[in-house]
């Protein structure tokens, strides 16, 4: 078991505080999605935060805009409920540092097929200076034509993906860890005779030891024995000629009872020799990699709104294990 070897990104502190906090999450039961975006707004490198929630009462759709120094944020929220079928088209108008952002959406004809964000029919727009800074969604052009504006020269950038799941033994989620990437599905399985669950009175010469195996597109690619011992550690992975560094923390699953989480953490790393123009693929024992904490750049100036890419990417799957 190692310890973790990276810094977490600055861009995992920022968000709506809905799914940031582990109590609201755990009184409601909410389901969370949220995906942070590194662009030019109003004239600076802002971090913009698209948050779906969903729990037995509510359904819907937050974006939040980074204010000046990340002092403030700029909220819109959207409800998705049946009874504000009104709302699941339209737009609204914030004020961000004094100047005027659109937030258009289109998801009347959304289609969920029971997930807590949309797969289909849909578009979420921010407009900054006639331009469309961020567009999520496969109606683009409907986004574009509705809004009146031009797509920004400067692309936004996902550096972030923060998801909370429920299950038992059992959490998965599909996650691109490139932009134009192949659409990848993650499985993480828990097994023991007790279900991974309170360890304390736990027999390992009984067989009870829990065990945990983490699956790629089906495929084994972490299997951890003893987890009783090695409940925190990481691990690097190969996936298709890219090297993913997979940190995971379930102290909680093991040794706090009720409703708890473990998290995981998926981030790609991109080899130095990967950047130069003039190398080949990197070969996939290269040890070099670009740091987490060097690569997450900082708001407010607009150098770091075109560096990046995939590296710059973190997946971060909080997997709540009920009883």
């Amino acid at each position: 078991m190692h310890d973790y070897q990276f810094g977490i990104p600055a861009c995992f502190t920022s968000g709506e505080k809905l799914a940031d906090d582990p109590g609201t999450i755990t009184r409601s039961g909410q389901s969370a999605f949220m995906s942070v975006y590194r662009t030019k707004v109003a004239d600076q490198c802002r971090l913009i935060t698209i948050t779906w929630f969903k729990n037995l009462l509510l359904h819907g759709l937050s974006v939040s805009i980074e204010g000046a120094e990340r002092e403030n944020q700029y909220n819109c929220k959207v409800d998705l409920k049946p009874w504000y079928f009104w709302r699941k088209q339209g737009s609204k108008r914030v004020m961000v540092d004094d100047k005027a952002v659109d937030i258009f959406w289109d998801l009347k004809a959304a289609k969920f097929n029971g997930e807590t964000e949309p797969v289909s029919d849909f578009y979420v727009a921010v407009v900054c200076d006639e331009e469309v800074v961020l567009i999520i969604g496969d109606l683009k052009k409907d986004a574009y034509r509705k809004s009146g504006c031009r797509p920004a020269l400067i692309d936004p950038i996902l550096i972030s993906r923060k998801e909370h799941v429920f299950g038992k033994k059992n959490f998965s989620t599909r996650i691109k860890f490139h932009e134009k990437g192949r659409l990848h599905h993650i499985s993480i399985e828990c097994n023991n005779r007790n279900g991974c669950g309170n360890t304390n009175n736990s027999n390992s010469t009984n067989g009870t030891d829990p065990e945990m195996e983490i699956r790629i597109d089906g495929h084994l690619v972490i299997h951890v024995k003893h987890l009783q011992w090695k409940f925190r550690g990481n691990q690097s992975i190969n996936l298709h000629k890219q090297k993913i560094e997979v940190c995971w923390d379930v102290h909680d699953w093991l040794f706090s009872p009720g409703l708890r989480h473990g998290l995981f953490i998926f981030k790609p790393i991109i080899s130095f020799s990967s950047l130069s123009p003039s190398s080949s693929s990197p070969p996939l024992s290269s040890s070099t990699s670009t740091p987490m904490s060097s690569q997450t750049g900082s708001s407010g100036s607009l150098e770091g709104c075109n560096a990046g890419g995939s590296s710059d990417f973190c997946l971060f799957l909080y997997a709540w294990k009920v009883e």
